[in-house]
């Protein structure tokens, strides 16, 4: 399992473009059968994917990364398949996860399996696990079940959908601090979270996709008045320290998994920031 440690925005105001990559960007997520993760010191995310071409994945790394006798001691995870069909199978209980479905497993399932249910097109299933305190009851949800909430306009190129599965809101898949969904932007439409926002009491980690191949997300990083970029392509992810912007640009629309942990589950808990004081 890879580690990333935090960053302090002084520190981060130094970097070149090959060193903000390598402290914020996974670019090598997703691998044919393998069980591939990343460990984050921001708010001890584990982000992680399972391809599930031709064999079954189970959810394993070294347990000294983590401290536990099995990953989901005192953890969380939320699933979202990004392929095609396929089943989860925890502590026993199988769930058939279609494409942009949304699975919530709580803290103390001991056996977490992953498979495809067919073999024209693998699920891909993309998770974040975050420490959890209690446990929650696991959950699937459709992209039906997840209110989705229009947003943005033709005339400002944001016209998009929110699609909310795990929050604390009406209707939400509970968690301990787990937060999870997804946007997708509309034929035509470009830009995501513009004007852009902070939020100090929690993190966030975002997967683009639904690029094509020659497609590319300039994601706006950094504090509000010493911005930065980086260059994202299809299934490749975003770590966001919570005194840093996340905004996006692609040459195309394009979909993105957003998770958040920290402070508070409040989904509208951010700090604004005006266009006029972006430098």
């Amino acid at each position: 399992m890879e580690n990333r440690y935090a960053a302090h925005p002084n520190e981060v105001k130094t970097y070149d473009t090959a060193r903000l990559r390598e402290e914020f960007l996974m670019e090598q997520l997703f691998a044919k059968d393998e069980l591939v993760t990343v460990y984050s010191h921001v708010d001890r995310y584990i982000v992680g994917t399972a391809v599930t071409q031709s064999k079954d994945i189970t959810l394993e790394v070294n347990l000294k990364d983590i401290g536990t006798d099995f990953f989901l001691e005192r953890r969380e995870i939320g699933i979202i398949n990004v392929g095609g069909q396929g089943t989860v199978t925890a502590d026993g209980e199988a769930y058939e996860i279609g494409a942009k479905e949304c699975l919530y497993i709580g803290k103390g399932v001991k056996e977490v399996v992953f498979k495809s249910n067919g073999t024209e097109q693998a699920a891909q299933f993309y998770f974040v696990s975050t420490p959890a305190h209690h446990t929650y009851p696991t959950v699937k949800a459709t992209q039906e079940q997840a209110q989705p909430n229009h947003l943005g306009s033709i005339e400002t190129s944001n016209e998009r959908t929110i699609y909310r599965y795990i929050h604390q809101g009406e209707g939400g898949i509970k968690s301990c601090q787990l937060v999870m969904g997804i946007t997708e932007l509309n034929k035509g439409n470009m830009w995501n979270t513009m004007p852009a926002h902070t939020h100090n009491r929690r993190s966030e980690v975002y997967l683009y996709w639904n690029l094509p191949e020659d497609g590319v997300v300039f994601h706006m990083m950094g504090e509000p008045t010493e911005t930065r970029h980086l260059v994202v392509r299809d299934r490749q992810a975003i770590i966001s320290p919570s005194w840093s912007i996340h905004s996006g640009v692609g040459t195309s629309n394009y979909t993105f998994c957003w998770a958040m942990a920290g402070e508070n589950q409040t989904f509208e808990d951010m700090d604004g920031v005006a266009m006029k004081d972006l430098k």
